[in-house]
């Protein structure tokens, strides 16, 4: 367990995987999909997401700035847990009258 809460525990790195489940992304479309974590924390996240072998960067080199992120094979394989997760977190929250938004 410790060994799975050092590279998924934290804050926002289980959100940002779970955005990065969905398909590749922008780092400003990944801004926009975790409201409230500032550009400095996401960019520390994804250097750190991408030091664990995550996420891939791909930096396609264009003249604007073009970086997307993906699930490695790595990251892929954490699927059924985030899904797991989340699905504990709704059930929860059903149960408590918390409301998701």
């Amino acid at each position: 367990m410790e060994l799975t809460t050092d590279v998924i525990g934290g804050r926002w790195r289980t959100v940002i995987l779970s955005r990065l489940k969905e398909g590749v992304h922008r780092y400003g479309e990944l801004r926009r999909l975790v409201p409230g974590i500032s550009e400095k924390m996401l960019s520390q996240r994804l250097r750190e997401l991408e030091a664990d072998g995550l996420i891939t960067r791909r930096d396609l080199g264009t003249a604007a700035p073009h970086v997307e992120y993906d699930l490695t094979e790595e990251g892929r394989s954490l699927t059924p847990v985030l899904q797991a997760l989340y699905d504990w977190g709704v059930a929860r929250a059903a149960r408590t009258g918390v409301e998701v938004g």
